[in-house]
């Protein structure tokens, strides 16, 4: 895939959407690649789930590929929230069809929809594309309908369980201009990568990193918050002991994740904020990189 900077040269705004839309829809199969992942589906097996396999997330997957390129032809045109978020609704309509109405990409239907713009629109205006100029993109263009937008009462499981536990919610972590992605995953991307991790390894760095800290409302749902504490500690017991850089750490990993699967507990949160970072990656966003 080509890279898509340096964006001030490129004149054919649609095909910079294609390529954007397909580096996004890229990402989610990043993340539904990567194995072990405690507790959630990829190709090995369905982790705590009876409803959904990989070859589900490959049909949402599908469905979604032309969400993510018309959600930054809007980016790229600046467009108003309300136009975003009816387009993400759309697309969470699609998904629920081709799944038969299992919820596979919710999360990411609306966080890595919204980066997928906010890149769109910083491309737009000529600037390098770079974590910074993604987020303030984001913040400058929708950060005022996403304040708004958080005051509302979620009717959707997640919310219901962000409420109730008293947790930061997707809605939350998006008017903040998602903290867990640009100041928690991204910073250990690039220290993995410098760290010399690559490929599956460096993704389950990034995804435990992740795990220790994230308000995930899909575990607490699960779990409750004895639930969403048992992961964190796991997590950070995994980074403490030198993380994916352990010769054994597939292994320590398969082990949680036996232990999320006999819990039922799922990290749903957490395999959007990996999906989002990988979409930051394949953008060139993260240390300039792009694929």
């Amino acid at each position: 895939m080509r890279s898509l900077q340096p964006a001030a040269t490129r004149h054919d705004l649609t095909w910079s959407a294609q390529a954007m839309g397909r580096a996004a829809t890229l990402a989610l199969y990043d993340e539904l690649c990567l194995a072990p992942k405690p507790g959630l589906v990829s190709f090995v097996d369905s982790g705590s789930h009876d409803d959904m396999d990989g070859h589900t997330f490959m049909r949402s997957l599908f469905a979604l590929r032309h969400y993510f390129t018309r959600i930054a032809e809007l980016g790229y045109r600046q467009a108003p929230f309300s136009a975003l978020e009816q387009c993400g609704l759309e697309a969470e309509s699609r998904m629920l069809k081709a799944t038969g109405g299992i919820n596979t990409h919710r999360g990411a239907v609306f966080m890595l929809g919204l980066l997928c713009a906010a890149a769109a629109a910083a491309a737009s205006e000529g600037v390098p594309l770079t974590v910074d100029t993604v987020r303030a993109a984001l913040m400058r263009h929708w950060g005022p309908q996403l304040h708004i937008r958080r005051t509302r009462t979620s009717a959707l499981p997640g919310g219901i369980a962000a409420r109730r536990f008293g947790l930061r919610s997707a809605s939350e972590e998006a008017a903040l201009g998602f903290p867990a992605v640009f100041e928690v995953a991204v910073p250990s991307w690039d220290h993995a990568r410098r760290a010399g991790l690559r490929g599956e390894r460096l993704k389950l760095q990034v995804f435990f990193d992740i795990m220790a800290v994230l308000d995930d409302a899909n575990l607490a749902r699960r779990g409750g918050l004895d639930g969403l504490h048992h992961a964190r500690a796991l997590a950070r017991d995994f980074v403490a002991q030198g993380g994916a850089s352990q010769a054994n750490a597939v292994a320590l990993a398969q082990d949680i994740h036996r232990d999320f699967v006999a819990r039922r507990l799922s990290p749903g949160g957490c395999a959007d904020t990996l999906a989002a970072t990988c979409f930051l990656d394949r953008i060139g966003a993260v240390a300039g990189t792009a694929h």
